[in-house]
Protein backbone atom coordinates (compact mmCIF):
# COMPACT_ATOMS: atom_id res chain seq x y z
CA UNK A 1 0.00 0.00 0.00
CA UNK A 2 1.36 3.42 -0.95
CA UNK A 3 1.36 5.82 1.97
CA UNK A 4 0.25 9.41 1.49
CA UNK A 5 2.89 12.01 2.38
CA UNK A 6 0.43 13.95 4.54
CA UNK A 7 0.02 10.93 6.81
CA UNK A 8 2.26 10.06 9.73
CA UNK A 9 4.38 6.92 9.87
CA UNK A 10 1.52 4.92 11.41
CA UNK A 11 -0.83 5.84 8.58
CA UNK A 12 -2.89 8.37 10.52
CA UNK A 13 -3.56 11.82 9.12
CA UNK A 14 -2.39 14.78 11.16
CA UNK A 15 -5.19 16.72 12.83
CA UNK A 16 -5.45 20.49 12.69
CA UNK A 17 -4.67 21.97 16.11
CA UNK A 18 -7.30 24.69 15.79
CA UNK A 19 -10.04 22.37 14.49
CA UNK A 20 -9.51 19.80 17.25
CA UNK A 21 -9.59 22.44 20.02
CA UNK A 22 -12.59 24.27 18.45
CA UNK A 23 -10.68 27.55 18.09
CA UNK A 24 -11.80 29.65 15.15
CA UNK A 25 -9.30 32.48 15.40
CA UNK A 26 -5.52 32.30 15.01
CA UNK A 27 -4.44 35.28 17.10
CA UNK A 28 -1.25 37.14 16.19
CA UNK A 29 -0.77 38.12 19.86
CA UNK A 30 -0.57 34.47 20.97
CA UNK A 31 3.13 34.11 20.23
CA UNK A 32 3.64 30.77 21.98
CA UNK A 33 1.05 29.06 19.77
CA UNK A 34 2.29 30.70 16.58
CA UNK A 35 5.91 29.63 17.21
CA UNK A 36 4.87 25.99 16.81
CA UNK A 37 4.35 26.64 13.10
CA UNK A 38 7.79 28.22 12.54
CA UNK A 39 11.23 26.68 12.13
CA UNK A 40 14.24 27.71 14.19
CA UNK A 41 15.34 29.93 11.30
CA UNK A 42 12.01 31.77 11.40
CA UNK A 43 10.46 30.17 8.32
CA UNK A 44 6.78 29.27 8.22
CA UNK A 45 6.21 25.51 8.06
CA UNK A 46 4.26 24.21 5.05
CA UNK A 47 0.88 22.63 5.54
CA UNK A 48 2.13 19.07 5.28
CA UNK A 49 4.56 19.66 8.14
CA UNK A 50 2.41 21.83 10.39
CA UNK A 51 -0.65 19.60 10.08
CA UNK A 52 -3.08 22.51 9.78
CA UNK A 53 -6.09 22.55 7.49
CA UNK A 54 -6.02 24.94 4.53
CA UNK A 55 -8.03 27.70 6.14
CA UNK A 56 -6.10 27.70 9.40
CA UNK A 57 -2.78 27.51 7.53
CA UNK A 58 -3.65 30.74 5.72
CA UNK A 59 -4.72 32.34 9.01
CA UNK A 60 -1.55 31.18 10.78
CA UNK A 61 0.69 32.53 8.02
CA UNK A 62 -1.08 35.90 8.16
CA UNK A 63 -0.81 35.96 11.98
CA UNK A 64 2.93 35.19 11.80
CA UNK A 65 3.46 38.00 9.31
CA UNK A 66 1.52 40.45 11.48
CA UNK A 67 3.46 39.42 14.59
CA UNK A 68 6.73 39.92 12.72
CA UNK A 69 5.67 43.39 11.59
CA UNK A 70 4.78 44.37 15.17
CA UNK A 71 8.11 42.94 16.44
CA UNK A 72 6.47 40.20 18.50
CA UNK A 73 8.39 37.60 16.46
CA UNK A 74 11.76 37.97 14.74
CA UNK A 75 12.12 37.84 10.96
CA UNK A 76 15.34 35.80 11.26
CA UNK A 77 17.41 34.35 14.08
CA UNK A 78 20.71 36.02 13.29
Amino acid sequence: MIQNKSQTSRGEKKQCLFCTTNRDLVDYKDVTTIRQFMSTQGKIYPRRKSGLCAGHQRSAAEAIKRARFLALLPFTTR
